[in-house]
């Protein structure tokens, strides 16, 4: 897998903020380059592309000296302001979505706990469609198709070589609300079943019986990437925006949460036989 816009330019932050934080206060070095505190952050979480003219001035502030140092980290900021596939769709990007959309396309793994609908990368066309013109209810016929198109381009991780490492744990109601009316809920039900199936694929359901559990704050996505010098992000979306959780004591406390659902949850099997069970009651 080819390394993208977005994580080059996670990479990058991450080494400039290494080189930064032993000399440097991040506001010290903002009010050098002329920016506000939070652009400089932006950069140095990988959110943002960095100016050429910033990037030259933050490694003489720095000290890097060394011309293949410099020149790797400058090539590092070029293929940062590379525009992902996803850039078509900017129209109708909700912010900070297509931070995401980068992440999970070049990550190798992704876990994730879901409550309210089907994930993302496992919705028909009919019941994201539906979804999608639910919670956008101002959006335009044209742009809810243009997000159920950036919905279903999505999915293309799961198809490439290798595939995605995709692990979904389905809250129980998740299988129960009939979404889009009989057939559109059925021909979902149907999909879920045969992806339980695919290669790279774990669905999980947990069941409404098993009482309180780590998923109650409600749902999140954990992103994991091809190498082990890139980190994992945790990501949790609302209606007040999303949110990237990167700190080792945040994400120590999603994986941690994940391993407690997964535990609760129904196995594969038994999940796949509960999915296939609610088809027959639709």
């Amino acid at each position: 897998m080819s390394m993208g816009p977005t994580v080059r330019r996670r990479r990058l932050g991450s080494e400039l903020r290494r080189l930064r934080e032993p000399k440097f206060k991040l506001e010290a070095v903002a009010e050098e380059l002329g920016v506000a505190p939070s652009t400089l952050s932006r950069i140095e979480t990988g959110k943002a592309p960095t100016k050429t003219i910033y990037l030259m001035k933050m490694l003489d502030m720095y000290g890097v000296d060394d011309p293949a140092q410099r020149q790797v980290l400058i090539d590092m900021a070029r293929e940062g302001h590379r525009k992902g596939w996803w850039a078509e769709y900017d129209d109708v990007l909700p912010t900070g979505f297509g931070i995401y959309v980068g992440l999970e396309t070049e990550a190798a793994g992704l876990r994730t706990y879901v409550a309210d609908a089907v994930h993302g990368l496992l919705q028909t066309a009919d019941y994201a469609r539906t979804v999608l013109r639910e919670v956008n209810a101002r959006d335009s016929d044209e742009q809810i198709q243009r997000l159920v198109s950036l919905r279903l381009a999505r999915q293309d991780v799961l198809n490439q070589d290798p595939p995605i490492d995709l692990w979904v744990i389905h809250d129980e109601s998740v299988i129960r609300r009939a979404i889009g009316g009989t057939a559109v809920m059925r021909a979902q039900l149907e999909h879920m079943i045969a992806a339980a199936s695919w290669p790279g694929v774990t669905l999980q359901v947990l069941p409404f019986g098993s009482g309180a559990h780590a998923g109650l704050n409600g749902p999140f996505s954990i992103l994991e990437f091809p190498e082990r010098t890139d980190p994992e992000v945790a990501y949790v979306e609302s209606v007040a925006g999303v949110i990237y959780l990167e700190k080792e004591r945040e994400l120590r406390a999603c994986i941690e949460a994940f391993d407690r659902l997964r535990a609760q949850a129904l196995s594969p099997a038994a999940s796949t036989e509960l999915i296939a069970g609610a088809l027959k009651d639709v």
